[in-house]
């Protein structure tokens, strides 16, 4: 309070005040008199601050107001409602009250009661702070981010994370709970208080603590609450200290939450793993109290056993299947199907699915099992001989095109590849889309089974007669005949003969003169004039001539081709005189790149 807002009163006796009533009514007194026994009445005055905690009287009571004198000039009004209901009201009563302010807007002195009460509690807080003194109190009600305290009569807060050691899932159970409680905080202008009960327990059990973290030893079986669950494990309260299990420990099965295993509040036993001493930090493991699924594995399973699991894990390579506890088998990919290339386990199983499979091979110290589910079924393989015996003709699907051939779909299952050497006696084929599309139908003649390697060779032209003995006879050194350009080449072109064969015209035997890119003047469809000029029935070469062949013709025939083909430079008299003499191997290889690499490929 400001020195302004003090305010002084008489504290003298009644006695003094008459007397000094009669000796100024009856004027016994001179002025000088008066002044001098004023001066002594106004020294009777004692100091007293608004806001300060002083003793009244009761001296009547009016409807809802307690009427108190403080020794005041005026009396003090106090409405009913401050006092407790419990509380017996009387005249000449003695009651401690707080001067609120000397006067209202009417002039009355303002009192308070329930200040005076909060004063007496507040003293009693700040103490209890200061000395570190348990108080008693009730949970009244729940807030935002904890309880409501009554310390007295006296709100307080209680965070929620101060109520107990242990995490609170309840908050409502503990409203109108009585308990002893810790003042951590106070804020004294706001008259605010913070109170705590999880530091009393957490007194109350270092002890505890300590004689547990002392006696603490790797190998210990301890009992413990479950006191929290994560995704990464659990937290067991051991009576005053925390211990860890990580969700690896806590099965020697995989369990995707720690809540499949153990539940909040239960009690269990546990292993101590690990002790780290310095940061306090405490392993625990609950399976190594089980005995290990591996023990005694062989008088459980044997090879060949049938067996069922779930699947919990996929791989590029195969299925991790769960058949006990901690027991899993790998089915790799190529013991899923007799007859299909799996690529990737999910074509035939899927997570979590129960699946059976037989037991290929055990292993106990490396603690690995295969397992194989084609096995459930008889190998096809082993009929395949007598459904698809070597030159049986059938007809197939087209399901996969590649460079070195199609893959032909003879029953679901059932696949054989037909090189793309075996597509045609006549084309070189560069792709198996020249013969085939995808999902079309073809006719073929089986070549080979190959049960151990699980591969059946196809052929499509062997539908037909070889027709390279008959092209002997047509088309042998020295033939003439005419050819249909189809493609240009590196070193020349192919050139489609009469009878549907390709034959292959260096750039040589087309023109004297040399040429970078024959493209522009021999284009695909144009007819050329051409003599055979090497034949390889074994190798199916064709090699032809058109020089040779011009060689033979008119001039006028010559300058037509000349014009024709667009080749200016080129000259009847260089066309007549030139020699036809054996073709370089390297000019032929081109031909037949193709061919070569798709056998390469399918090495």
């Amino acid at each position: 309070m400001s020195e302004k807002n003090e305010t002084t009163f008489s504290s003298v006796t009644p006695d003094e005040i008459e007397k000094a009533k009669v000796k100024y009514q009856h004027d016994q007194y001179s002025n000088e008199e008066f002044a001098t026994l004023a001066k002594l009445y106004s020294e009777s005055f004692r100091d007293v601050k608004e806001g300060e905690l002083v003793k009244g009287k009761i001296v009547r009571i009016q409807d809802d107001n307690v009427i108190v004198d403080i020794g005041f000039k005026s009396e003090g009004v106090i409405p009913k409602s401050e006092f407790s209901p419990e509380e017996e009201l009387k005249v000449g009563q003695t009651v401690e009250v707080v001067l609120q302010s000397i006067e209202d807007n009417d002039g009355n002195l303002v009192l308070s009661k329930q200040r005076a009460d909060f004063l007496r509690v507040w003293e009693k807080v700040i103490k209890a702070y200061n000395t570190g003194e348990i108080l008693r109190g009730k949970i009244v009600k729940r807030i935002k981010g904890g309880m409501v305290v009554d310390l007295m009569g006296l709100e307080s807060f209680l965070p929620g994370s101060q109520i107990d050691v242990k995490p609170i899932r309840d908050f409502d159970a503990f409203v109108g709970q009585e308990m002893d409680f810790k003042v951590v905080k106070v804020n004294e202008p706001n008259e605010n208080v913070v109170v705590s009960h999880k530091v009393l327990i957490e007194e109350e059990m270092a002890d505890q603590r300590m004689a547990i973290l002392k006696g603490l030893e790797k190998g210990q079986i301890l009992e413990g609450t479950v006191k929290a669950i994560t995704d990464f494990g659990v937290f067991v309260d051991l009576g005053g200290v925390d211990g860890l299990i990580h969700i690896t420990d806590l099965s020697w099965g995989r369990i995707n939450h720690p809540n499949e295993v153990v539940k909040l509040d239960e009690v269990i036993k546990v292993v101590v793993t690990e002790f780290d001493e310095e940061k306090k930090r405490i392993s625990l493991s609950l399976k190594k109290l089980l005995p290990h699924p591996w023990e005694n594995i062989e008088e459980k399973f044997k090879i060949g056993d049938k067996v069922s699991g779930r699947v919990v894990s996929l791989t590029e390579y195969g299925a991790f299947i769960e058949i006990e506890k901690g027991i899993e088998g790998l089915i790799h990919n190529s013991e899923m199907s007799w007859t299909q290339h799996i690529k990737h386990p999910s074509q035939v199983v899927s997570m979590g699915q129960m699946v059976e499979a037989v037991i290929l091979s055990l292993d106990k110290d490396e603690k690995k099992i295969s397992l194989g589910i084609k096995q459930l079924e008889p190998d096809p393989w082993q009929t395949l001989l007598q459904k698809y015996p070597v030159n049986s003709r059938h007809t197939g699907i087209a399901r996969n095109l590649t460079n070195f051939g199609v893959f032909v779909e003879l029953e679901p299952g059932v696949d054989g590849l037909i090189h793309i050497s075996d597509l045609s006696w006549t084309k070189k084929i560069r792709h198996p889309g020249e013969v085939v599309k995808k999902n079309e139908k073809i006719d073929l003649i089986v070549l080979n089974v190959d049960v151990e390697q699980r591969k059946i060779s196809l052929g499509h032209k062997q539908i037909t007669e070889n027709p390279w003995p008959n092209f002997e006879k047509i088309y042998s050194v020295g033939k003439l005949t005419t050819g249909r350009v189809v493609r240009i080449i590196e070193k020349g072109l192919i050139a489609e003969l009469p009878e549907k064969v390709d034959g292959f015209v260096p750039t040589t035997q087309l023109t004297t003169r040399k040429i970078k890119n024959i493209a522009p003047h021999f284009p695909i469809d144009s007819e050329l004039p051409l003599k055979v000029i090497e034949f390889d029935k074994d190798s199916k070469k064709i090699v032809l001539s058109a020089l040779a062949a011009l060689k033979e013709k008119s001039e006028d025939e010559i300058q037509n081709y000349i014009d024709t083909f667009k080749l200016e430079k080129e000259t009847v008299a260089s066309i007549k005189n030139s020699e036809t003499g054996a073709i370089d191997p390297s000019d032929f290889q081109i031909f037949e790149d193709s061919t070569e690499e798709a056998k390469t490929e399918n090495k």
